[in-house]
């Protein structure tokens, strides 16, 4: 199924039965909102290449953000999760849904350290929230600039499915495989979240951690665990990621000179946002704009 809407466009591909890719283009200057029914026995993996997607639930009672280079995972036995997306301008992204039967047969060896597929754990919600690693961005793009022939494009689509899925869920050596059971707590979770609001929209002049956690109603040592379990950082180190990918996108605006953008993200003087800038991508913003100019 392919779909193309003025500046944006849609595609839909059956992989096998019960597990599906999706791939979102939103090219214009408007969010455009998309809706798809799928039943509590789906994973669903969301990748945002670029921009920001916002996903509601409950009729907009409950949303959270998919952030630029950001992937979530989502799997609750227990509750449909229909698909209610709202993708913002200037975004890419990326879904793969997948049924747990099809997956388990897919990962059955690696039951031990993917939580969800661990028995005393089939029943219980599972979220995460997380970088998406550089091995997986090449993956990703490789199957949004294939230029297959039509007949063997599934083919070639599903292989990097394949590939996508096992670079994703791959063991890290220093992973202990423990479910995380802070992530069962529905109410922890929305307070983290509301943590991660709070910090984007005040990153020029973010609260302290104490500040953090008596405006989330969370004491310090729940608020930093629970950070790291569903964001895989603590609060500044993530704060200070999303600063820099921010600052970024407004260099390549054109828009504000190095000051300026400097400031909008926090930093009082133009030689500390360049020392930072320069730790995060290994250049000076100056030279990052001329390199985007050549």
């Amino acid at each position: 199924m392919f779909k193309n809407v003025g500046e944006s466009s849609f595609e839909e591909i059956t992989l096998e039965k019960d597990f599906y890719i999706l791939h979102f283009q939103n090219e214009s200057i408007e969010a455009h909102n998309f809706e798809r029914e799928i039943n509590s026995t789906f994973i669903q993996i969301h990748f945002c290449l670029r921009g920001n997607s916002k996903f509601l639930f409950n009729d907009g009672a409950y949303s959270f953000d998919v952030l630029d280079n950001r992937s979530i995972l989502l799997y609750n036995p227990q509750r449909i999760l229909p698909i209610n997306l709202e993708i913002q301008p200037k975004t890419t992204l990326i879904s793969i849904l997948i049924s747990i039967e099809k997956f388990h047969a897919l990962f059955s060896k690696e039951s031990g350290y993917i939580p969800f597929l661990s028995n005393e754990n089939s029943n219980k919600k599972y979220y995460d929230d997380k970088e998406i690693k550089t091995t997986e961005s090449i993956v990703l793009q490789q199957i949004i600039n294939s230029n297959i022939n039509s007949s063997i494009r599934e083919l070639y689509t599903k292989g990097k499915v394949y590939e996508l899925l096992s670079l994703h869920f791959q063991k890290e050596e220093t992973a202990d495989g423990e479910y995380c059971p802070f992530l069962v707590d529905e109410e922890n979770v929305l307070k983290i979240r509301k943590a991660k609001e709070i910090i984007i929209s005040r990153m020029a002049e973010p609260p302290s951690l104490q500040e953090l956690a008596n405006e989330i109603g969370l004491n310090i040592k729940k608020l930093k665990e629970g950070f790291k379990q569903i964001y895989g950082d603590t609060v500044f180190s993530f704060l200070f990621d999303y600063k820099m990918e921010h600052a970024r996108r407004l260099l390549e605006s054109n828009q504000f000179n190095v000051n300026e953008v400097g400031t909008q993200v926090g930093y009082s003087t133009a030689s500390h946002f360049i020392a930072a800038f320069k730790k995060k991508f290994g250049t000076t913003p100056k030279k990052y704009v001329m390199s985007l100019n050549q």
